[in-house]
């Protein structure tokens, strides 16, 4: 099936049908999926030990909610336009954003796996200009040409993370943006451990290198679901990078510094995380002992 006929498909269901779907199924997977629901409460608890286990599976059922509702609504996509938009999405910071887009020097946005973030793209481009999404390739190559297509839409382009950064210096010293969800966790060699909920957590160390090596500015912009069902995209102003010259010590400072921009979002708004993802897989004792290894 062609990725059009399979959005056209699934565009025919109304929105409201779809979201209620989406609902009841992600409350199925959650029961159905005892591994992943282990993740997310075992995760909760480290992170809020003050908060009763009733409220932590309320919040995990919430999030389990809020990423399914976020995959129905992508195919809308293409109905976005910059005269509709404000039916979606209001916009706070935008003022920042525009600001940082005329210095020339390319702008970095950071984010997270966090209410809506497609949609917040969309908001962008359609306002501004287009930006480049930095993702990872999905394993299903169907889904994978749907969501690149859906992206598109707007202009938008998604860039695949691996061995991307050459490419994405040329793109910076070219004025473009970069859009880059820093929540995840990563391999021990591809970031630093820095401190996310009390627990060190390997991140990716890109936005902090990028930064220091083009003078970007660097911004968070979170895209937060409202009751009602539209969104509000928060942009907030440029975020100091450090630069000392001990490229080391700057690289870890900048990351802890929007890993913790990342954990006061998240904490104000729990439910709208993605908690069922391991962000604390990877141990320090990892590196460690290969790095001991190697010696």
């Amino acid at each position: 099936m062609k990725k059009e006929t399979a959005i056209f498909l699934f565009r025919i269901i109304p929105l409201a049908v779809r979201k209620a779907l989406a609902s009841g199924i992600s409350r199925l997977v959650y029961y159905l999926s005892p591994k992943h629901r282990l993740i997310a409460i075992h995760n909760l608890l480290r992170s809020f030990p003050e908060k009763s286990l009733k409220e932590v599976c309320r919040i995990a059922k919430r999030s389990y909610e809020s990423f399914a509702i976020m995959i129905v609504e992508f195919t809308e996509i293409l109905s976005m336009k910059r005269e509709n938009l404000h039916h979606w999405i209001s916009i706070i910071g935008l003022e920042h954003y525009t600001a940082a887009c005329r210095e020339g020097k390319g702008v970095l946005l950071f984010g997270a796996h966090f209410g809506n973030w497609e949609i917040g793209n969309v908001a962008l481009a359609l306002l501004t200009r287009p930006l480049v999404f930095m993702v990872r390739l999905l394993d299903n190559p169907f889904m994978e040409e749907v969501t690149t297509y859906l992206r598109a839409a707007c202009g938008n382009i998604s860039l695949h993370k691996e061995n991307a950064m050459r490419k994405t210096l040329r793109l910076l010293r070219k004025g473009e943006t970069i859009n880059i969800l820093v929540d995840q966790n990563v391999a021990w060699y591809e970031g630093v451990f820095v401190d996310f909920f009390g627990r060190p957590a390997c991140t990716t160390s890109g936005v902090a290198q990028l930064a220091l090596h083009t003078g970007a500015a660097v911004m968070p912009a979170f895209t937060r679901r409202l009751p009602g069902g539209r969104y509000l995209l928060e942009i907030g102003p440029k975020t100091d990078i450090i630069d000392t010259g001990n490229r080391d010590a700057d690289i870890f400072i900048n990351t802890q510094k929007i890993t913790k921009i990342i954990e006061e979002y998240v904490r104000k708004y729990p439910e709208q995380w993605l908690w069922l993802h391991q962000r604390w897989k990877t141990k320090p004792w990892q590196a460690k002992r290969i790095k001991k290894k190697c010696c």
